[in-house]
């Protein structure tokens, strides 16, 4: 099995530098909610997640952005927000109910996340510390950043698990391929998060964000940046060093979301959807004009 280990070992470490990539926002830190919805329950489930987007942005409650998957396993739902530091996560966590009790009292906003709990197969959430050091090509000011993020509508996310005793060659690895693809004008960003709490072991992100779908159409082979040679000694360690990965592209969903101010206002209209009109909603009454005023029936003669 060891030509399907080569294999995977190349797939992984493309997938690492031939796509476009960046973390969610400014801080130290991404904490992120997975939840896996039951297929039966996700139509209620993403009602109710509107419902605390909606909140969250009325009462300037915690910042999230929230994502669907397109490609993986399927009614799983992620919601990322930046934190600085463990203290902020704290803060986040108290500005978050304090959002929902605002908006439906204290009792409302406990039924409202048990009814969320209830539509649940699993959920977990995970502390991811942002690694620059083992990123490429990453947006040099927080402008930059916003704008990435906020004209993207798909992401790519790739987890890597790295064999106990292996992370140094792991890291030098990618330091190594980044290098590489920072000398060329034809690559673009790569951003990396390392999981700090909440999964076992370690555990690395690769995040790529489109436009669009077609955009993974325009990759950069990775044997053009590293040659025959080069290809043959990142699939040796590669193979040695991850023990397994899991890849999804995700779709984001802006009625879900509560995007930071400077994400959103990189494109207004894609982050700020409008409030569905309701389907019980009355139509305004029409004052009638003279043309529609017709006479009244006479005695005896039918309407």
């Amino acid at each position: 099995m060891m030509w399907r280990r080569a294999l995977l070992a190349s797939v992984l470490v493309v997938c690492c530098l031939i796509i476009p990539a960046t973390l969610f926002a400014q801080g130290k830190f991404v904490e992120v909610y997975i939840a896996k919805v039951k297929p039966e329950k996700a139509f209620e489930a993403e009602s109710l997640a509107k419902k605390i987007a909606d909140a969250n942005r009325r009462n300037n409650g915690d910042h999230v952005i929230a994502m669907e998957t397109l490609y993986g396993e399927g009614y799983t739902y992620v919601f990322a927000s930046p934190r600085q530091d463990y203290a902020d996560s704290d803060k986040a966590g108290e500005v978050f109910m304090s959002s929902l009790s605002k908006a439906f009292g204290k009792q409302g906003a406990e039924k409202l996340l048990a009814d969320w709990s209830s539509c649940l197969i699993s959920s977990r959430s995970e502390l991811r510390v942002r690694r620059p050091d083992l990123s490429s090509k990453a947006p040099k000011d927080p402008e930059s950043f916003a704008k990435l993020v906020g004209e993207s509508r798909v992401i790519r996310s790739l987890a890597l698990h790295v064999r106990p005793g292996h992370v140094a060659d792991f890291e030098t690895l990618l330091k190594d391929i980044n290098a590489r693809a920072d000398r060329r004008s034809d690559t673009q960003p790569v951003l990396v998060s390392q999981v700090a709490e909440g999964t076992h072991g370690d555990t690395y992100y690769i995040t790529f964000f489109r436009t669009s779908l077609g955009g993974f159409d325009k990759d950069i082979m990775l044997s053009e940046i590293l040659g025959q040679e080069g290809m043959a000694k990142l699939e040796k360690i590669a193979a040695e060093a991850v023990l397994g990965e899991e890849s999804a592209i995700y779709r984001f969903r802006p009625d879900m979301s509560f995007p930071p101010d400077a994400i959103a206002q990189a494109s207004a209209d894609f982050w700020n959807p409008k409030p569905a009109m309701s389907a019980t909603a009355k139509p305004k009454a029409k004052t009638p004009s003279s043309a529609d005023v017709t006479p009244a029936a006479k005695s005896g003669e039918k309407p």
